[in-house]
């Protein structure tokens, strides 16, 4: 993929796979008037550097973890503290918990901005924590607004997934179940899945194409044994208007349809 053709047709391909679904070489080929053998070169290239993923059980490419990490460094580096602060400042104080937005890097949860209330009554997750993005709300709020194809690229190869707690999926497969009913209710919930004691609710922001590029959180003492299935719908719908006026500040438009999720494949262990 030498030279500055090749890598425009390369950037021309990493464009046409983040504006919606996987698509097949062919379809790649046609659309940008590419013969298919350049197409499949620069395909195994951009594979090889980790910015495209070949999904092989539909034969199709989607962007790779490298390309959400790049795209999430627009955020670590954007002036969020002016643009999304305020909003953060506010939202801590109207709910009296913690408040954070945070990024996915890689299969982690990255949190970027953190708010505490007056008088806060919460475990403190620090600037620059990652977590496990399975466990946490805003981890799975960001995971169930990906276009499916690219959640499931971000996933492929995962295997089992670790737990901090006896709470939460251990299974792409069970995961996936999760992520399919947080995305059709619009927000994400955690109970105990991080530290037992505490829940935590998460809502997406949006990038202009309407997938999701971070998450706002809040979190809170609840404790519950078995756990409740509670949702916290009001509390949902709270941080669902500072999401919303976020993500109008960051430039991003209203969340994409999604069709419902599919389960990622991987051992159901």
């Amino acid at each position: 993929m030498a030279g500055v053709p090749g890598l425009r047709r390369g950037l021309g391909i990493l464009r046409l796979l983040a504006a919606g679904e996987p698509l097949t070489a062919a379809t790649l080929a046609a659309r940008l008037g590419l013969p298919r053998s350049t197409t499949y070169h620069l395909l195994t290239e951009l594979e090889a550097a980790g910015v495209v993923a070949h999904l092989p059980d539909t034969a199709r490419w989607a962007v790779g973890i490298g390309a959400f990490e790049i795209g999430t460094a627009y955020l670590r580096h954007h002036p969020l503290d002016e643009v999304a602060g305020p909003a953060l400042r506010r939202l801590a104080r109207r709910t009296g918990h913690d408040t954070h937005l945070g990024v996915l890097d890689g299969r982690e949860l990255l949190y970027l901005l953190r708010e505490r209330p007056p008088r806060p009554q919460t475990l403190v997750t620090a600037v620059g924590v990652r977590l496990p993005a399975h466990l946490t709300a805003s981890g799975r709020a960001v995971l169930a607004g990906l276009a499916p194809g690219q959640r499931r690229a971000l996933l492929a190869g995962a295997g089992p997934l670790a737990r901090r707690t006896d709470r939460g999926p251990t299974s792409l497969r069970a995961l996936g179940g999760v992520l399919a009913a947080e995305a059709r209710r619009g927000w994400s919930v955690e109970d105990g899945e991080v530290s037992r004691g505490y829940a935590s609710v998460a809502r997406p922001i949006s990038g202009a194409d309407g997938q999701a590029v971070a998450a706002i959180s809040v979190t809170f003492p609840h404790g519950c044994d078995p756990p409740c299935g509670a949702d916290f719908a009001d509390l949902a719908a709270v941080v669902g208007r500072t999401a919303t006026e976020v993500t109008r500040r960051l430039g991003g438009g209203p969340p994409a349809v999604r069709p419902p999720a599919r389960p990622a494949r991987g051992s159901s262990r």
